[in-house]
């Protein structure tokens, strides 16, 4: 398999790092954001949003960083990353929205603007991005992983890359003890790969 990656980008560090979690061969190809590799001819056919990540395997090819971890999921067969059980898929699929939609316009947001000096409103990402983070506090006050598995999944993978530099963006996470527990449980896992850090933020 083939990732076409940027090492700032979460969705494509989601990508990257489940990838690495499931043990699966790949080649990260680095796509250039800021010489604009990724408006061009040839990475458009790839993906016609212009948008990292971009998995190519063996041909097929998929572009979004949620529909990479559902068929990287699906293509090494059943396991704990993706449940068949319909009562815990449901809450996969849940928090896979969570992260496509909340986390995306919340902490992603508020670290875009910080990183990339996105046009988003700051105050209003961050307060956002707060009130996400206090359900997902509330949530793992009675679960281990967030979709209440036993084992982790791909919803924990979609979750991390932007919840663990949410600081990049002006989010203190000092407020929420378990969702801080939780991204340490995850560094933890056999295979675990680190999102490339900025000083921007309270990182600064």
């Amino acid at each position: 398999m083939k990732l076409y990656h940027f090492p700032l980008s979460g969705h494509a560090h989601r990508a990257a790092l489940f990838l690495s979690l499931a043990g699966v061969e790949h080649e990260l190809i680095h796509v250039d954001l800021a010489a604009g590799a990724h408006k061009q001819p040839e990475f458009l056919a790839l993906n016609a949003f212009g948008e990292v990540p971009v998995l190519d395997d063996d041909g097929i090819i998929v572009a979004d960083s949620i529909a990479i971890l559902v068929y990287v999921a699906r293509k090494i067969g059943p396991s704990h990353w993706l449940p068949t059980d319909p009562v815990e898929e449901a809450e996969v699929q849940r928090f896979l929205s969570v992260a496509a939609g909340k986390i995306a316009y919340g902490a992603c947001a508020a670290r875009l603007v910080t990183v990339f000096d996105a046009p988003f409103r700051a105050e209003e990402v961050v307060a956002r991005a707060h009130a996400t983070l206090a359900v997902i506090e509330q949530v793992l006050a009675a679960r281990s992983w967030i979709a209440g598995t036993a084992q982790p999944t791909i919803a924990d993978v979609a979750l991390y890359s932007y919840i663990e530099r949410a600081p990049e963006g002006n989010v203190d996470l000092s407020g929420y003890p378990r969702v801080l527990a939780w991204l340490r449980k995850v560094e933890q896992l056999p295979g675990f790969l680190p999102f490339a850090r900025t000083r921007a933020g309270l990182e600064a």
